[in-house]
């Protein structure tokens, strides 16, 4: 079978709305139930079943079962960067007077891209870190490299020891290009390690049914006095 076959299998069971809602409901790297993935996407239970089943079948999906219930997750970090690639030419700039709803802004400024902070708060980080010479851009491609001073840093800052972190298929840091801001977040073992700081230090909270994140005053204050970035909370 030739390649694009394969590709247009994968962009049909993409491109059904239905399905698209509940692969982007999953894109923050959590395992969720049915019911809850049904809901987000406004599916009757039997419809959600039967998506559910198709994007498992496609190799989309992977369940994981604890006793008798049943938690569907994207098949690896790979499906996340195919929906943020496909938003990227999606989400072109809206024409000027559009008014995005709340949860719309709250997505673009904070969320969740599987295990990694994007928005213009994940790109505004990346920024700071390589302004201050903590990260390094590699060539033309994806990979960052973490500078000496980094490591010291993200040690003395966060407890992050760089050296024992293993590395990705792009190192321990790369770029991924976000859909919203059109400039880079940072990914990789080191973007996953920050994400789970942020959470952990309750810099970020989860917002419920949602890739969006919500930055605190102490996120807020922290990120200000580490990295000199003005912020606003969400």
């Amino acid at each position: 079978m030739r390649g694009e076959a394969h590709i247009a299998t994968v962009a049909s069971l993409i491109g059904d709305p239905a399905r698209a809602g509940i692969l982007t409901t999953l894109a923050d790297g959590r395992a969720l139930p049915a019911g809850e993935l049904a809901t987000s996407a406004g599916l009757s239970p039997s419809a959600a079943s039967a998506h559910l089943n198709k994007l498992l079948e496609g190799g989309l999906l992977a369940l994981e079962c604890q006793g008798r219930h049943r938690y569907y997750r994207l098949a690896g970090p790979g499906i996340a960067d195919a929906l943020e690639s496909l938003a990227l030419i999606a989400g072109r700039p809206s024409r000027a007077g559009v008014v995005r709803s709340p949860q719309v802004e709250a997505l673009r400024y904070a969320r969740c891209c599987y295990d990694h902070l994007a928005g213009e708060l994940g790109v505004g980080i990346a920024m700071a870190l390589e302004d201050r010479g903590l990260i390094a851009s590699v060539g033309p491609g994806k990979r960052v490299d973490v500078t000496l001073a980094g490591v010291a840093w993200f040690e003395a800052m966060f407890g992050i020891d760089v050296r024992k972190l293993k590395p990705g298929r792009h190192g321990l840091a790369c770029r991924c290009l976000d859909w919203t801001e059109r400039r880079h977040h940072l990914a990789g073992p080191l973007g996953t390690r920050l994400l789970q700081c942020y959470f952990e230090l309750a810099w970020l909270r989860r917002t419920p049914q949602s890739r969006a994140v919500r930055l605190t005053q102490k996120g807020r204050d922290s990120l200000q006095a580490l990295l000199g970035i003005s912020t606003r909370t969400s």
